[in-house]
């Protein structure tokens, strides 16, 4: 008998922000540990190709796999949960879908015919949610799609939900619903009447959500679930609550307390067993017992959105399960700091994390930041553009190199110590246009990254146009900011390091994106115990002056 994977969709109603994404990356760790093969895909109904070109203040990070996609952030949650990567084939946008029907379009492909959002929109989009399915590597594809019910831009992907639950037949496709039953203060009562509403709107596109799974802040009672189950045409135990959680690596034992996986899998013709979660159990344990407490500064320019750096705070609290330590972050937005505050604002840190972005604002604060916290030995981490900003700072004031800058900052510097890779030098479309996704480096030995990977190689994610240039490579080692870790193709500098400091390191690359609860990222889990011996340090020093 041929494979035959099973899809499930999980839309969203009344308000956005409810959590789909862990909704989705929570049923599927249940479903993984119960030996079924899981993905999770993302249908985002913006017109934007990627999230690449996006302001994080309007989407959150951008998310980047292993193949080099700029994707959304929920992928992130996605591979965090399950550690399985995922691929361009993991997110889908609007945009992507009308470019490539276009393209289709315009070589004749359509022979002539009208070309409409049905059939020729919905199929692509059908297309596209099937590629993985038909891969037969998977036994379950989840796909969430982006936005709430009733959206224009969503309409499209309804239907073609709509048209694959008829094309793929009883038990191989299913609809999970989430909605927003609130609680109103002055009534003293949780209300039903969004959630009626919002799975109306969802059956007047021709879908029957089968599993309603209910965002609350208290306990739904009894006769709640009856009168949802009677009014959304719903079984009773398809109703499934979901109360906010201390952490959202609460969320898969509260989904396997209300019986969520066993719900999908019955309507979903599978066998049902037991899920073995022991490991994410003793994550979560270490998680929420720690000894000892670390605070963190983390320096950006995003810092407003802690969305901006999702990945980066996700891997600060598997790094922070893994040494049993609370690692507290203290958000520093990098254009307010100046020469003036800065002993003020990083003297109690006990490590600090220059993050990554793009353009000139909040530079020169991220350059004092670095300069600060290396001649006064507290645990330096810089990512990406951080990186970057280690190697200016150095430059200018051990170099004595005053003018050294990134020609992303200023296209006139005489000592451009930054500079752009000389592949991008033509390129005019800023989309996808970066080095972008898994790319290997090789490590020094005798470094402290040898140490801390404990491998002569290793493969990372990138998300950067400009690098370290070589021409001053030299110069800058023999001052005592070593490479040590260099592409093996190119020569690029991927990692620099001070080893007459404490902890000093900076990577081009993006360690945070391939953090995972069953995999703590080595850097972070070296970073905080550094910050952690740090704090011993200062607390040692301050005593002995007592």
């Amino acid at each position: 008998m041929a494979h035959t994977t099973k899809y499930i969709f999980v839309t969203g109603g009344v308000t956005s922000s409810l959590g789909k994404g862990i909704i989705a990356a929570s049923l599927a760790k249940l479903l993984q540990a119960q030996g079924y093969k899981i993905t999770i895909q993302k249908l985002d109904p913006y017109i934007n190709v990627d999230p690449g070109t996006l302001n994080p203040y309007e989407h959150g990070e951008c998310y980047v796999t292993e193949d080099g996609a700029e994707t959304d952030l929920d992928l992130g949650h996605y591979e965090r949960f399950l550690n399985v990567p995922t691929s361009q084939a993991n997110n889908v946008t609007t945009g992507r879908i009308y470019q490539s029907v276009i393209e289709k379009e315009r070589r004749g492909e359509f022979l002539g015919k009208t070309v409409q959002v049905v059939p020729h929109i919905t199929d692509e989009i059908k297309r596209r949610v099937q590629l993985l399915g038909n891969s037969g590597d998977y036994d379950i594809v989840i796909t969430e799609i982006g936005g709430t019910v009733g959206d224009i831009e969503s309409l499209p992907y309804i239907e073609a939900v709509r048209q694959l639950k008829w094309d793929l037949g009883e038990n191989n496709a299913i609809v999970i619903h989430l909605t927003l039953v609130p609680y109103l203060a002055a009534a003293g009562e949780l209300k039903t009447k969004p959630t009626q509403h919002s799975v109306k709107t969802l059956m007047e596109s021709g879908v029957q959500a089968d599993v309603l799974v209910c965002r609350t802040e208290y306990d739904l009672p009894h006769d709640l679930r009856r009168k949802l189950a009677l009014f959304c045409n719903v079984r009773e135990e398809a109703v499934i609550q979901s109360i906010d959680a201390s952490t959202i690596y609460d969320v898969p034992n509260l989904m396997l307390e209300q019986g969520l996986d066993k719900v999908v899998l019955k309507k979903l013709a599978l066998e049902s067993s037991v899920p073995d979660i022991t490991q994410w159990n003793h994550f979560l344990n270490r998680h929420k017992n720690p000894k000892t407490e670390v605070t963190i500064g983390l320096i950006g320019k995003y810092v407003e959105l802690q969305d901006s750096y999702k990945s980066i705070l996700e891997s600060f609290i598997h790094a922070g399960a893994e040494n049993e330590v609370k690692v507290t972050i203290e958000s520093i937005h990098s254009e307010y700091l100046n020469e003036d505050n800065i002993k003020v604002m990083l003297s109690h840190l006990d490590g600090i994390v220059v993050a990554p972005g793009f353009g000139e604002r909040g530079i020169e604060g991220k350059i004092t930041a670095v300069k600060y916290v290396r001649e006064n030995n507290i645990p330096f981490f810089g990512i990406c553009l951080g990186m970057q900003m280690a190697v200016i700072e150095f430059a200018r004031n051990v170099l004595n190199l005053k003018d050294a800058n990134s020609t992303e900052m200023d296209m006139g510097t005489k000592n451009p110590v930054i500079d752009l890779m000389e592949e991008q030098k033509a390129i005019t479309d800023k989309g996808g246009t970066m080095r972008l996704g898994a790319w290997a480096c090789d490590l020094k030995m005798g470094s402290a990254v040898h140490d801390i990977y404990k491998a002569k190689s290793i493969k990372e994610r990138h998300r950067h146009r400009y690098e370290f240039n070589s021409d001053y490579r030299e110069q800058i080692e023999a001052a005592g900011m070593v490479a040590t870790g260099l592409n093996p193709d190119t020569g690029l500098v991927e990692i620099v390091e001070i080893p007459s400091h404490p902890w000093f390191i900076g990577v081009q690359y993006h360690p945070e994106y391939s953090s995972t609860v069953a995999n703590p990222h080595p850097l972070f889990v070296a970073f905080v115990k550094a910050a952690l011996k740090c704090k011993n340090n200062k607390k040692g020093a301050s005593v002995s002056q007592n």
